[in-house]
């Protein structure tokens, strides 16, 4: 699937401030191309490298697991960023599965649950607000979806690095229509044709358009864009969940409703959205993107949960 206009080909990039990127891409390139259970046993160790070697996101992960899930002992708490970190590194060999490997190697190892409810929604004809979160498996979790054969634009922050940007808009263009979340336009059309828009509000954009909701018993900023999508087109929300199976034998996708929405009201909007999408963390919680400051703006200005303590 391709709708960008995008002109750029790999032969813009040829500059040697472009190498070590193609250097990496072409290792990826590489280890997509092993076996299943490699990828996932390469994958696992590339996390426990980064582990080692990423303190300031490792410091990160460790605030977010601590004040999240309390109930953890402290033993717990740190097994479990391990794990997050194994997860992320997993989820790179994810990546290059979903731009280069065979779809069909994917068909016998998806699970697809409550499916008939987006179903019976796209039957109306008014599109799909089709809401994720941010998992590890976050673009194979788009070659997944495809198998349904449902079309699906996907909204994305737009890349500082004109290089990563035109990549990895090339790799999603084999299972969904990439659309910069700020063209406003090209989102309203893809709901008026009745595609779905996948759309993920669980990262904080500080405290423009946002309020303050519970997410895992924390006051986190959250956008109120999802409910001024809904009311561009009045297209129904459905919630994807993603996640691995614990065996790595395949995959799971889950469809759900988010109940109560939309309320008429856009901070309680909120909160039911945050209520919903730590639900679907819950099923696996490892496989969550730990390593990002959820809680990086806080209500009382100037506060700062991630700074290290002297």
């Amino acid at each position: 699937m391709n709708s960008s206009k995008n002109t750029q080909s790999w032969s813009d990039f040829l500059a040697p401030k472009y190498w070590l990127i193609w250097v990496s891409i072409g290792l990826l390139r590489f280890f997509s191309a092993l076996p299943f259970p490699w990828g996932l046993g390469l994958g696992k160790k590339i996390g426990r490298l980064l582990y080692r070697l990423m303190k300031t996101r490792r410091h990160i992960t460790e605030v977010n697991i601590r004040l999240c899930f309390p109930e953890l002992s402290p033993e717990q708490q740190n097994q479990r960023v391990i794990e997050v970190f194994e997860n992320n590194g997993i989820g790179l060999i994810e990546t290059g599965w979903a731009y280069w490997k065979d779809v069909d190697f994917f068909r016998q190892r998806t699970e697809f649950r409550n499916f008939e409810l987006l179903d019976q929604q796209l039957a109306k004809g008014n599109g799909v607000i089709l809401m994720g979160w941010h998992f590890s498996c976050l673009d194979l979790a788009g070659l997944l979806f495809s198998l349904h054969g449902t079309p699906c634009s996907t909204l994305y922050r737009k890349h500082d690095n004109p290089m990563l940007e035109w990549f990895f808009t090339r790799g999603r263009q084999r299972f969904s229509f990439p659309v910069e979340r700020k063209k406003t336009r090209q989102m309203l059309r893809a709901m008026r044709n009745n595609h779905c828009i996948w759309y993920a509000p669980d990262q904080d954009l500080g405290r423009r358009n946002a309020t303050f909701a519970p997410f895992f018993g924390q006051p986190a900023a959250t956008t109120l864009a999802t409910t001024k999508m809904h009311s561009l087109n009045g297209s129904p929300l459905i919630k994807l969940d993603c996640w691995r199976k614990p065996d790595n034998s395949g995959y799971i996708l889950e469809c759900s409703e988010v109940a109560g929405f939309p309320s008429g009201s856009e901070e309680v909007d909120a909160a039911l959205i945050n209520e919903a999408i730590e639900a679907g963390i819950r099923k696996a919680p490892s496989q969550y993107m730990w390593v990002h400051k959820r809680f990086k703006t806080a209500p009382v200005r100037g506060d700062n949960i991630y700074k290290r303590s002297k």
